[in-house]
């Protein structure tokens, strides 16, 4: 984006701060995206890597489709592209969730199982088989 077509946003001139504030927070989840995208390609290389992977990739996306409507409403002043930017972020968000309540509840069954193995005894007997 030019600096030049951002400088005639009627923002700037009416609240500096916000326009401040939403520069920066696009050049913010540009890289963020970019980052999502490149740790969830690297991620999916690995079968159980892609289960986590792969929607990182797309929360990557989304948030920057989300920086690039917000950067399109700097330059042409269109309201569309503020409620565009943020659907494409409360996508972003949506998916996120999602991976937190399945990263908690992967977590709280392996430690069930974890507890369920060492009080039944299948822990030790597996642990002295490799011995």
């Amino acid at each position: 984006m030019y600096e030049a077509e951002i400088m005639q946003n009627p923002l700037q001139a009416e609240n500096p701060a916000l326009f401040t504030l939403v520069t920066r927070m696009i050049k913010d989840m540009k890289f963020v995206g970019l980052f999502s995208i490149i740790y969830g390609i690297l991620s999916s290389l690995t079968i159980v890597g892609a289960l986590f992977g792969i929607p990182t990739i797309f929360i990557g996306m989304r948030l920057r489709d989300a920086a690039m409507e917000f950067e399109r409403y700097l330059m042409t002043n269109d309201i569309q592209a503020i409620f565009s930017g943020f659907e494409r972020q409360q996508r972003a968000f949506f998916i996120q969730k999602v991976m937190i309540i399945a990263t908690i509840v992967f977590f709280v069954l392996y430690f069930a199982l974890i507890i369920f193995l060492f009080t039944s005894g299948g822990l030790m007997e597996m642990l002295s088989n490799y011995q």
